[in-house]
């Protein structure tokens, strides 16, 4: 057989059925099946183990590979050689003997590849299949604990124990036989085996054996000079028994050539056909299992009698620790957190999570930090609980009692959290990391299961902790708000009792590590590792230090700003009373719609359910596009008191009284399509066409000696449409340098561009702009205040003029349709459930699934040069500060302005390199001020 596409980067995990099928015997108590008494108990816990294999966290070494090798009835060759060969061994237990056919239906149902070959044992199997994978330059996880398959390891090969949860690598095979995997068959030949009725050479162990070979080089070369040996009863041993040293390696040798009928490339890891697994699971009466595989599926679970027995749900396997039995432990002396720190180190991972004070992660105190290495089992170290016992009215700040040193703490966790050999799991671990970043603490690496969650389900569901424990783990976690209070009374996580926190704040970290072992392994299935470990993780601590850093503002500036919005707004309070005919408060709606359509008799007024008539914008825009000037007046005096109450007030209270500097935050995982926002504040809609909007801008400075640096791509989204949807015209447009719109005006319109107007181009870049986000003549007619036929007729030539985007657009929805998500060129996923939805959802679901590779695409490029960014300007006075759609913000040294450009520039435009290359070049903008205004 050949693996033509089976080679590096491969990892091929081959589990022994056998040790899988004898463990789950031993582990459940004897358990049988209501309908017919048959037994179920091994195949109940076979079900569980493989389940959890494969859904389990397996980190780098996630396979992309899988099959699980059994053993063939009968006798093999080694009988042959040896009529004896596994003589002593017991017969097997008469109520396991049915439920091992059931176990190779079960892998079916898994839609695992179930191997198996009359005459050879498992063990051979897999020595054939790792050695291919080997030659084909793949790595392989062998999942047993047979001592007899160590011989294979080496060379991309390891094992991995299930019963103790460990890897052996040539290091562990020295430690296990005193000689490197390659001579572990020499070891065994002189050893024997008394459990496979292998004789060996009588009176020689295993030290033993290993001394002769290191000492001799191999078996043969000791077997040839058996008659140096000093000691004489071993030398005799080794002189008479030769014959039987030599057929017991013949036995413990592998064999590497079995004629196998399949291929490496048919051991691909493949999703399993629901409704064939559920099946079978309910053919075997195991209703949670079937609950919980049903839900990973996304699909309902099938109806199972309740009188039934429930094996795979009533018996766990030994490592599934409910919520309600877990251990918590109160870490309260450093001799405790050893413990724990020696657990971390051995396990090479911890799941971390921070209790402070406050969501601002610039101003919030540490209170208590919570570990979890194994389900069911998380420690909470109080660090900042307060007493709270007082007499006065403002509260004790005195340290409660109970706790740990917080510089003590953190002196014992700083080199295990920056150890780079033991991987910190976090939920939104950003914001754990900036905490810890303020006490001095690197935290890297990190994986995030917010962020593993977003690389998957961008698009189905929320990616908070609480949500995704409901849906993947079907736990509730301990809610906030009982021990914090609401309203006046509500108190910081300081004043909650120590013993209070630590259920709460242990679960947290359990939760999140039981996430990750959930969500890690499900990464290659869904396609999706590259954009996690590319696009989502690296940016982490990206933003993380962005956002730490800030942005300096000019507190006066804005004050000035807001009193002369102030000032505007009373004019045009003026303005309005005066076409009103009265004074009336311009910022109730209710009252503005009894002026407009009781008092001054607009018709087409609709009131909503409390009785007051619709103001909203939509409405006013609709009147002042027919000539009203007091809707026009409202709208400006609304935009002027948004940007007053939303920045220019705002952003003062934003100013960090220790930096001076405004600390935006980031979200990762909001936007499906990969775009980040700007929260606390909002930093990314500070209106831009409004002479207002554009004002506010120069409230953002640079410090003394600094510019302000701005460099924001050209059309981006433009761009990737021409080369999504392969336009010629689009394409040699920016390939010539023309300006777009003008090109696209001329190409509808057939107007030649040196006769281009302003109206015209301006047209072209609403209709440019439109068809991206799926724009319908009623929108486009609004944006330009035409009709509605005239917006069509535009929307229509467009299409004429440029056919492949409609081609673009039909295809993407049909793909969507058919496959529920679409991609972007790097390969993030975006859900599309609504996409065969009806009514109005139908068009946003279609506008959204269109625009979502091209959007999405966008957000991809800027992510990889954001990512590549902090290397590229490392030795230069320069600081990365915002990140606003499609541009990048610096605070750069005045001499390294230059400089600073050059290198931006070249990582920026060259980002989608190498994973993409754009038929179209990116372009990229730059400008340099004092202040943010200046610099775009």
């Amino acid at each position: 057989m050949t693996d033509s596409n089976f080679g590096k980067g491969c990892h091929l995990h081959l589990i022994d059925g056998s040790a899988f099928i004898f463990r789950a015997y031993h582990a459940l108590p004897p358990l049988t099946r209501k309908s017919d008494g048959l037994p179920v108990g091994a195949v109940a816990g076979f079900c569980n183990m493989l389940q959890r294999y494969v859904d389990g966290d397996h980190g780098a070494d996630a396979p992309t590979h899988l099959a699980v090798i059994f053993d063939a009835k009968g006798d093999n060759f080694r009988h042959k050689l040896f009529p004896d060969y596994k003589a002593n061994r017991e017969e097997m237990p008469e109520d396991l003997r049915p439920q091992i056919p059931l176990t190779r239906a079960a892998t079916e149902a898994f839609n695992i590849p179930s191997i198996e070959l009359e005459g050879f044992e498992a063990d051979d199997i897999i020595a054939t299949l790792t050695c291919r994978a080997r030659q084909a330059g793949g790595r392989v996880t062998i999942v047993s604990s047979d001592k007899d398959l160590m011989q294979l390891v080496g060379g991309g090969v390891e094992m991995m124990d299930p019963m103790k949860n460990i890897r052996i690598d040539r290091d562990g095979v020295i430690k296990k036989f005193g000689v490197p995997p390659e001579k572990v068959v020499d070891v065994q030949a002189l050893a024997g085996d008394s459990i496979d009725n292998i004789p060996g050479a009588p009176g020689i162990g295993i030290k033993t054996a290993a001394l002769l070979i290191n000492e001799w080089g191999d078996l043969e070369t000791l077997l040839d000079h058996a008659e140096e040996i000093r000691q004489p009863k071993r030398r005799q041993t080794l002189i008479e028994k030769r014959d039987q040293i030599e057929l017991s390696k013949k036995l413990v040798q592998l064999d590497c050539k079995m004629p196998l009928d399949v291929s490496l490339d048919d051991l691909e890891l493949r999703e399993p056909d629901p409704d064939k697994l559920l099946a079978f699971l309910a053919e075997m009466e195991f209703r949670t299992l079937s609950r919980r595989i049903a839900e990973k599926l996304g699909v309902e679970p099938p109806v199972i009698p309740e009188k039934a027995p429930d094996p795979a749900g009533d018996a766990p396997a030994p490592d599934d620790q409910p919520f309600d039995s877990a251990n918590y432990e109160c870490v309260r002396d450093a001799q405790a957190l050893q413990r724990w720190i020696d657990l971390i180190q051995f396990r090479g991972w911890v799941a971390v999570d921070t209790e402070t004070t406050s969501l601002d992660e610039m101003r919030a105190d540490l209170v208590g930090i919570s570990l979890a290495v194994e389900p069911g089992s998380a420690c909470y170290i109080p660090l900042g609980h307060k007493d709270g016992a007082t007499d006065d009215l403002f509260g004790s700040d005195a340290l409660a009692e109970g706790q740990m040193d917080k510089a003590q703490a953190l002196g014992m966790l700083k080199p295990v959290l920056e150890d780079d050999s033991i991987l910190k799991i976090g939920q939104n671990m950003k914001y754990d990391a900036k905490i810890l970043a303020r006490h001095g603490i690197d935290v890297a690496p990190i994986d995030d299961t917010m962020l593993l969650s977003y690389a998957m389900h961008a698009g189905l569901h929320g990616h908070g902790m609480d949500t995704l424990s409901e849906r993947y783990l079907n736990h509730t976690p301990i809610p906030i708000k009982p021990l914090l209070g609401s309203g006046k009374s509500a108190i910081t996580f300081d004043k909650v009792k120590i013993e209070d926190a630590v259920a709460y704040a242990a679960e947290d970290a359990d939760i999140t590590l039981r996430l990750w072992r959930v969500f890690k392994p499900q990464l290659h299935r869904a396609r999706v590792t590259t954009v996690y470990e590319t696009l989502e993780r690296p940016l982490v601590p990206v933003l993380a230090r962005m956002e730490m850093d800030g942005i300096k503002v000019d507190r006066d500036t804005l004050g000035r700003m807001s009193n002369g919005l102030s000032q505007k707004m009373a004019a045009l309070e003026s303005e309005i009373h005066e076409l009103a005919g009265e004074e009336f408060n311009v910022g109730s709606p209710k009252q503005l719609g009894e002026i407009l359509f009781d008092k001054m008799g607009i018709e087409g007024g609709k009131r909503g359910k409390t009785g007051a008539y619709a103001t909203g914008a939509d409405v006013l825009e609709d009147l002042a596009a027919e000539g009203n000037e007091l809707a026009a007046r409202v709208l400006d005096w609304r935009q002027l008191a948004k940007l007053k109450s939303t920045y220019t007030d705002a952003l003062q209270d934003h100013i960090n009284p220790e930096t001076g500097r405004v600390h935006t935050s980031y979200v990762i995982a909001g936007a499906n399509t990969g775009r980040l926002a700007s929260t606390d504040p909002n930093l990314q809609n500070i209106p831009v066409r409004t002479e207002e909007g554009r004002r506010i801008r120069k409230a953002f400075v640079a410090e003394p000696g600094n510019k302000i640096v701005s460099l924001d791509y050209s059309q981006i989204e433009l761009r990737i449409l021409a080369h999504i949807a392969d336009i010629p015209a689009l394409k040699q447009a920016f390939a010539d340098g023309l300006d777009i719109h003008a090109m696209t005006a001329s190409e509808m319109f057939d107007v030649p561009l040196d006769q281009m107007t302003p109206e015209i181009r301006r047209r072209a870049k609403a209709i440019n702009f439109g068809v991206i986000y799926g724009i319908s003549a009623f929108g486009l007619s609004r944006n330009l205040r035409i009709p509605r036929s005239e917006a069509q007729e535009f929307i229509d030539r467009y299409f004429e003029r440029f056919p492949g985007i409609r081609a673009y657009m039909d295809d993407t929805v049909a793909f969507a349709k058919e496959h529920g998500f679409v991609r972007t060129l790097f390969g993030r996923r975006i859900n599309t459930p609504e996409i065969a939805a009806r009514g109005p959802r139908a068009g946003f679901a279609r506008r959204a699934a269109i625009n979502a590779p091209i959007q999405g695409t966008a957000a991809d490029v800027i992510r990889r040069a954001m990512i590549r960014m902090p290397d590229a300007i490392a030795g230069l006075p320069a600081k990365m500060l915002l990140q606003v759609h499609d541009e990048l913000l610096f605070e750069v040294a005045e001499h390294a302005v230059d400089k600073t450009i050059e290198i931006a520039r070249s990582v920026m435009e060259n980002a989608p390199e190498p994973a993409v290359k754009l038929d179209v070049r990116l372009t990229v903008d730059a400008g340099v001020g004092d202040n943010w205004a200046e610099a775009h």
